[in-house]
């Protein structure tokens, strides 16, 4: 499960809207790289893939492909337009170590 906030709920929708791709999805994924191994990846999307899980939460639909999806069980995707930096913010309970700008992370 991915649990999303409203503060990440209301900027997917804006920014859908913004790029004209009102009624998509929010897709999230892992993949290799970054300073401490994995990165987060978010897209919005329109195509499902074999193997993708759905995620309703909130009244957004996240999409996750089945190799990510191991890694973000319990994730809580959150948004943050602070002083700290601006953008989606991953809070994976799986992650042994995360770098400082919150971007990549191992377990």
């Amino acid at each position: 499960m991915i649990t999303v906030t409203d503060q990440a709920k209301n900027q997917a929708i804006r920014l859908m809207e913004e790029d004209g791709k009102a009624g998509y999805f929010i897709r999230v994924g892992v993949q290799g790289g970054g300073c401490s191994g994995l990165m987060y990846q978010l897209t919005f999307d329109n195509q499902k893939l074999e193997g993708d899980t759905n995620i309703e939460d909130n009244g957004v639909t996240v999409v996750v492909d089945k190799k990510s999806y191991l890694y973000l069980i319990g994730t809580v995707l959150d948004f943050s337009g602070g002083l700290n930096g601006k953008g989606f913010i991953f809070k994976n309970p799986n992650a042994d170590r995360t770098c400082g700008c919150g971007e990549s992370f191992s377990v």
